[in-house]
Order: structure tokens, then sequence, then C-alpha cells
């Protein structure tokens, strides 16, 4: 039993390529290539010394002393807040870009939500000199101002996706309308493990890094490369499966997934997938995903840009049916009260999607020798203003 994609993309029953057919020659076209081209020594060179001087990796495994102490565990710290462009994201944008070109397209698309994704996309394309086309819901475009205005000074075009919620499933939308009218030379990065196959797998390799270097990085400091649990914040999840990555065929290592609750699984706003979806397809793939009972998409709501999507990665769905991964639903109160706490215990303010995965503690007791490794996928830059209204600073 391996908890990986096969050949055809799927995990488990999830997964897959649900497209329509103008859009088959684009997926099609990476499908057979993607994994070729990822092998190449030359792509591997290229790719891990980009990470290394220009993203700046590895990023630290930091021992939270105080946080440690105060919930009676090892608690340590991924830092991928402290990547160029200050989030995950630049991992798999800088994989994608370099494919893109091995592929000969020279015109980029993206969807983004918190922005995070937008703006790592949009610096990999002015790094590498390539149009740059970044959808964004018009709600996330007002409440990640911050990120709007760097995707511009990079030299991406921003366009506002006004159906539907305005929001990070809008915006894929677009996305995926402009690339089916664009499949020559456009090449379209997805920013997390969603989207029909090869996007989970290629993203999720990308992001594998992340508990690449978890493993070495935990020797030297515990002396074993497995701690006991991994965790991490899930939206469309690439964060979550980068951390997970090399440790997802290890049942020893616990998986903790964290969802946005928003104000409450039983209320109308929420985007805890794992606690309110039901088998569907999406942008896709055949996943998890909120939905009335004749199949409509149902809107999700977070505080967070980044973790409201109606649905989630098949890698993830695959784990929360299989029972493979715990999965735990924090409301945006908790998620604020933690993303404070972190803030002011470990001098570090987090993305406010991050600060969902600190609010476990709340949830879930560990023990005292347990090591737990913490993806603290984002930094909180961007939501500045949304923490100074919601503590009134």
């Amino acid at each position: 039993m391996t908890y990986h994609a096969n050949e055809k993309g799927y995990y488990g029953e999830f997964g897959g390529a649900f497209i329509p057919e103008m859009l088959y020659p684009n997926c099609e076209e990476l499908r057979s290539n993607y994994l070729r081209i990822m092998a190449e020594p030359s792509f591997q060179e290229e790719f891990h010394q980009l990470l290394k001087d220009y993203v700046g990796r590895p990023t630290p495994l930091y021992f939270a002393e105080r946080l440690s102490e105060k919930y009676q565990t090892k608690i340590y710290l991924k830092r991928e807040d402290l990547c160029h462009t200050g989030a995950h994201k630049v991992n798999n944008t800088i994989g994608q870009i370099l494919m893109a070109k091995k592929l000969g397209k020279n015109r980029i698309i993206a969807e983004t939500g918190a922005g995070q994704h937008g703006v790592a996309t949009a610096t990999v394309c002015a790094l590498m000199g390539i149009q740059c086309v970044v959808y964004m819901g018009e709600i996330d475009i007002a409440r990640q101002a911050p990120n709007v205005a760097r995707m511009k000074m990079l030299g991406a075009e921003v366009r506002s996706a006004l159906s539907g919620s305005r929001t990070l499933k809008d915006a894929t939308n677009e996305a995926i309308r402009d690339w089916i009218n664009n499949p020559v030379d456009t090449h379209y990065i997805i920013g997390s493990v969603v989207g029909p196959h090869p996007y989970p797998d290629m993203v999720a390799r990308f992001q594998s890094v992340i508990s690449e270097e978890i493993k070495w990085q935990l020797k030297e400091k515990e002396g074993r490369e497995n701690p006991d649990y991994v965790v991490a914040c899930v939206g469309g999840g690439s964060n979550a499966a980068g951390t997970y990555y090399h440790y997802l065929d290890k049942p020893e290592v616990g998986i903790i997934a964290v969802e946005a609750a928003g104000k409450g699984i039983d209320t109308t706003e929420s985007a805890a997938t794992s606690a309110l979806g039901k088998v569907g397809i999406i942008h896709g793939s055949k996943s998890l995903l909120m939905q009335t009972p004749d199949g409509q998409i149902t809107e999700p709501y977070s505080i967070s840009a980044g973790l409201d999507y109606p649905g989630v990665g098949p890698m993830h769905a695959h784990l929360f049916t299989s029972g493979r991964g715990e999965f735990i639903s924090v409301t945006d109160d908790e998620a604020m009260t933690a993303g404070l706490e972190i803030s002011q215990m470990e001098g570090i303010i987090p993305a406010i999607e991050t600060s969902h995965a600190f609010a476990i503690f709340d949830h879930r007791k560990f023990e005292k020798e347990d090591v737990i490794v913490i993806n603290l996928s984002g930094r909180g830059d961007k939501d500045l203003q949304t923490y100074i209204d919601y503590f009134k600073l």
C-alpha cells in the first residue's frame, strides 16, 4: 500500500484527469514529459542550484523552546517563511518555470488566493524574462493588497476574477479558460496539489524538498530522521504535501492536517473539506469537495485567503478517507489567537494560513518526548492588516 500517486495520477480512488477535450492536449503534453524532464541531471542541477542560491534553501529546522515548554512536548518549526518571497510556494514555481522552459513555453499563467503563489510565479517569471498573467478573485485582491502590489512591481499582469465568490475557486476557473484558449505558447503554473493529473503529483514532488530537508535536519538534532508527527495547514494542500511526502509510507510517523473551520463547521461559513466534503470533481480531479445535495459547489469561507478553497487535493482526500491522516478543523478565532501566541512567544509572525496549524495544541495533547514538526509555511507580512483589524492593534 502506498500513499503516493500511481501512474494514472490516482491516490486510492482520488485524482485522475477529468477535463474537457479542449484541455486534453495541454495536460497530455505535461503528463508524458514531466517525469522524464524532472529526472534529467541538468534539470535537477539547475533546480537545486536555484533553490540554494535564489530561494535560500535549506530553510532552518528550528526548535521552538518556549512553545515546547508551554505545551510540554518537543516542537520544531520548519521555517518555510524564510524562503525568498515569504512562503513555500516558490519551491514549486521554480520547478514549474524550468519545466515550462523545457517544453518551449514563453507565457505563464497562474491563479492565486492569498497572493503568495502569485508573487512566487511573478518572481520566477521576472527571473526568467517570461510574460506572466495572474488571476485573482476580486475579494482577494482587496484583502491582499500588498501582494497585488508586489506582483505588479515584478512585472505581472493581475486579472480580477469577478464571478462566483470572487475568490480562489473563481480565479482557478479563469486561469483554466485562458489555458484552453492559449494551448501552444502558455504553461499554467498551478500553485497547489490540485487540478488534473499530473499537477498534484508534480507539485508534491517539487515541494518534497521540505520533508527531504526535515529528515537530515532532524537526524542532526535528534539523532533520528523520523519525527513522531508532521503537522501542516491544508487548503489545497501543497505545503502539507511537501511536509508529508517522505513520510507518507512510514506508518510510525503521524500525519496531522489542519483545515480552516472558519466560523465553525456547523455554520455555513467554513472551509473544512474533510468534515463537510463529499466525493466529487473539482478543477479536473476527483476529490472531496463542499457541495450541495445536487452537486453544486458551495462557497467556502475562511479569514485566511489561502485556505478558503472548496475542495482539497486528492492526496489529502485519500489520507483522510483511509485514516492515514488525522484531520483537525480550526476556527478563525483559534487561528488568530495562535498566530498572536507564536508572535509573542517565538518572535515569528506567521501567515494566518500557518497560524491554523499552531492551534492544534488546543485540540490535541502530545507526550513529553514526542517530536513534532510543524511546517511554518509562510510569514505574516501580507496579513498584517487582518491582524490589526482583528486585534484592534
